[in-house]
């Protein structure tokens, strides 16, 4: 395997393909024309579903009778609607929620003006197994919950009347997933109406294979498909919206036929994009016929240069960048797998402000909100495509669908994904069954092949471990890829070095007790690039992983026992409502400067015996000075530090004083008796105190705190505001062993879609209008309808002081 330097041209193939030279030259465009007004191109078609709980074979006929059908808006998961059971068939993995089959169907009425177009579907995700239908005619299956997939419905519309679009989905089969999946058409919905002569569903792929100070070389890649039934003369325009620079190229296209056209353009002074500085250029391209442009879509791309080798680690724009990365699943926590494009961008906006610059999709395809959002944010991905290949791991997972799919699922990915400048590799799998085997390296060989088919400009990994089956025969395995992904075997990476010595490694995962050694080995070792902690977030599913538990409570890992009522993953550095864990600062700080002294409380050990960790957990540790009945016997105050030193006080009294450099791991442990009132940490450099830190002691509660995370959203139907309800004290303190019962009730022009309180042993419903408390927090998730106005949400509870906000909800 040769080190992997990356800056070349997208491989193209299996069309005719027309290369265009180098153009800069917007003065020597066509005029500017206006595309047809008559149609929009691609129409959000999420709005005014039937929805039916069970298996309804007629339901895919016109014809069909769904007058009684639950009326709703997509995304929609009908799993998170529903209520815990130890007994559902998804068990542990599932999140104990039910699955089943659900059947979706929508009637709408096609326009005259589509007569003599090109008209699609467009499903972005539908977990799993799904058949969607037309008129009654079935337009196909797709099995994978994940893909993302199109169909024509020119041949089966009937224009100017009304059409009904039927959807079957069937997760009834279990167990098919190892994490909470969700149930349904969990992402957007699309219709796209084009003329005969088209540029191609995910036609469009944009490099920039030379990039420098000065200017960069801009390659767009279109493919032009012509459905009419004669030859087409068409001129292709492409334009850097703000840039004096496009191209244009004259074609003659057959019918029945696609052309591939290369374009270069040059862009003069580009602004690189970086997860500190991600700025996005967008390219217009066009097809114009006899002075009309008949077809335009819009692309956004960054304009960046990726290497990897083992010698200087990964470069991002020539520049050495260290990988701080989580993985991530793809549920949204209380909002189950419905992807709304703000929950999408909020687990982005979490990831940075915990200070990762990168995520691990796992272990699945992402969303495309989640990666525009990685876009616009700045946030570097890797975005994996399965979990396992043809061994199977649960019953009824993607192993029963491999062969049938696997290269179509793989391509599908990264034509969708590829214009994406924060995608930096092609994951493939993950701890394969059959990884230690000789098919896995045949199979490794084929799934990277059809990657590089489509898009060699980046490196293809996945994520493997051994789990004591021997290392060295992965030799071989890993020689199909690019970068080597190890989960929890990083420690064996300078033994690999010796041995491989060009082999770049990246940790897929890692131990969230082990953010020291990791930070250490990846800072020491230019040929591991990074680090991707299990898990960045907590997430539903794998019900257990990362618990502690107390005396009185069953001890067992989440893999041994059902774990009922954890429904979730608590190994996350951010916990379902948001909140950083002390563990989050702690990597945060490890590997950022912009944070250098915090303080959380170790919480003790009960007098009938200590607490118990699993394999994923970290101690129970909170930012809390508040600890009734434990006065006067000892606690500990962990204080991690970026100064050499850290000073700890208790009610303005000094107990002591302890290094915090690299030997101690930034970190300084206290134990102490505890007191009530204030403790404070203060960070020491040349023997000055710096910087300070301050836990309170705070009350019992008294009152409820609002706070949302946008006070004003789109009136769309689909915007969210996140509430952080808090229980304070008389002096605004939260009050972190409040439990209180809390009641929502919300008017105007928003409903409420999910309450929380990060507690993962709660198995209240996350669809209920009340919740209790857990740690004096929980929160509400309000989803704006069509209309303008004030949203109010009042919370109230017995015994405190009831609290309103509202949120603005804004039209176009």
């Amino acid at each position: 395997m040769n080190p992997l330097q990356i800056n070349i041209p997208i491989i193209i193939s299996h069309y005719r393909i027309i290369i265009v030279a180098i153009a800069v030259l917007l003065a020597g465009c066509r005029g500017t024309n206006q595309q047809s007004e008559e149609f929009e191109r691609k129409q959000l078609f999420d709005f005014d579903w039937k929805f039916y709980l069970g298996d309804v074979q007629e339901a895919s006929a016109a014809s069909f009778n769904d007058d009684d059908w639950r009326l709703l808006d997509l995304p929609h998961d009908w799993s998170i609607e529903g209520d815990f059971d130890a007994l559902h068939p998804a068990g542990n993995d599932g999140g104990y929620l039910p699955t089943g089959i659900g059947w979706y169907r929508k009637s709408f009425k096609a326009p005259t003006e589509w007569r003599d177009k090109k008209i699609s579907v467009y499903f972005e995700g539908v977990y799993e197994n799904s058949e969607v239908f037309i008129n009654g005619a079935s337009l196909g299956v797709r099995p994978y919950g994940y893909a993302s997939f199109l169909y024509d419905l020119t041949p089966h519309l009937k224009v100017g009347e009304e059409n009904v679009i039927s959807v079957r989905v069937d997760n009834a089969h279990q167990k098919n997933c190892r994490w909470y999946s969700g149930s349904g058409i969990y992402r957007h919905v699309w219709l796209i109406a084009t003329e005969k002569v088209h540029i191609k569903h995910w036609g469009v792929g944009i490099t920039t294979p030379q990039v420098n100070g000065d200017e960069a070389l801009v390659e767009i890649t279109t493919l032009v498909r012509n459905d009419a039934d004669s030859p087409q003369n068409i001129t292709l325009s492409t334009k850097i919206k703000g840039e004096e620079s496009g191209a244009e190229t004259l074609i003659e296209i057959e019918p029945g036929t696609e052309e591939q056209v290369v374009q270069q353009i040059v862009l003069k002074k580009p602004l690189l994009w970086s997860p500190d500085s991600p700025t996005l250029y967008h390219a217009d391209v066009e097809i114009i016929q006899d002075n009309k442009v008949i077809d335009r879509t819009t692309h956004s791309f960054g304009i960046r240069t990726i290497a990897f080798n083992s010698n200087d680690g990964f470069l991002l724009n020539g520049e050495p960048v260290i990988l701080n990365g989580g993985c991530v699943h793809h549920d949204n926590g209380s909002l189950g797998a419905a992807a709304y494009d703000r929950a999408e961008e909020r687990k982005v906006e979490l990831l940075k402000a915990a200070g990762f610059n990168a995520v691990r999709t796992a272990h699945n395809p992402p969303s495309e909100a989640f990666l525009d959002a990685c876009d616009r944010l700045g946030l570097l991905v890797i975005d994996e495509a399965f979990d396992g290949w043809k061994a199977s791991k649960n019953p009824h997972d993607y192993s029963q669908h491999f062969d049938a799919w696997a290269k179509r699922d793989m391509q599908d990915l990264v034509l969708r994904d590829r214009n994406h400048p924060s995608v930096i590799m092609w994951s493939i799998g993950n701890e394969v069954i059959e990884r230690t085997e000789p098919a896995a390296v045949e199979i490794a060989e084929m799934l990277a092949s059809s990657v590089k088919e489509i898009d060699a400009t980046r490196p293809v990994t996945s994520g493997m471990t051994t789990w004591g089956q021997g290392w060295e025969v992965f030799d071989s395995l890993m020689a199909k890829h690019d970068i080597c992904g190890y989960n929890y075997q990083q420690w064996r990476a300078p033994e690999d070095h010796v041995r491989v010595p060009e082999r770049v490694i990246v940790g897929t995962e890692s131990y969230p007790r082990d953010a020291f050694s990791m930070w250490k080995l990846v800072s020491e070792h230019n040929y591991v690039i990074g680090d991707f902690v299990w898990t960045a977030i907590d997430y539903l599913g794998e019900s257990g992983i990362g618990a502690y538990y107390y005396p009185d409570e069953d001890f067992s890992e989440h893999w041994v026992s059902s774990r009922f009522p954890w429904h979730g993953a608590y190994c996350g550095d951010i916990d379902l409502l948001g909140w950083r864990k002390p563990v989050s600062h702690y990597r945060s700080m490890l590997y950022n400067d912009d944070e250098k002294l915090y303080m959380a409380v170790r919480e003790p050990n009960p007098d009938e015996g200590a607490i118990r960790l699993t394999g994923w957990a970290v101690w129970p540790t909170w930012e809390s000075w508040t600890w009734p009945g434990h006065e006067g016997k000892d606690i500990e105050v962990e204080v991690y530090s970026k100064y050499p030193a850290v000073r700890l006080y208790v009610n303005d009294v000094l107990v002591g004083e302890k290094q915090t450099g690299v030997a101690e791991e930034f970190k300084a442990l206290f134990t102490l008796p505890y007191a009530p009132g204030e403790i404070r940490a203060v960070g020491i450099e040349k023997g000055e105190e710096k910087e300070s830190t301050v836990l309170q002691t705070a009350g019992t509660g008294k009152m409820i705190a609002l706070s949302a995370d946008r006070d004003e959203i789109a009136a769309d139907g689909q915007d969210l505001s996140y509430i952080t309800v808090h229980i304070t004290d008389e002096n605004g303190l939260t009050d972190p062993n409040a439990s209180n019962k809390l009641a929502f009730e919300i008017e105007g022009p928003g409903r409420i879609v999910a309450v929380d309180n990060a507690n993962l042993k709660d198995s209240s419903s996350y669809g209920s209008n009340s919740r209790d408390a857990w740690k004096g927090k929980a929160l509400v998730i309000v989803r704006s309808t069509g209309d303008a106005g004030v949203i109010s949400l009042k919370v109230t509870s017995p015994h405190l002081k009831g609290s309103a906000i509202n949120i603005q909800t804004i039209g176009k």
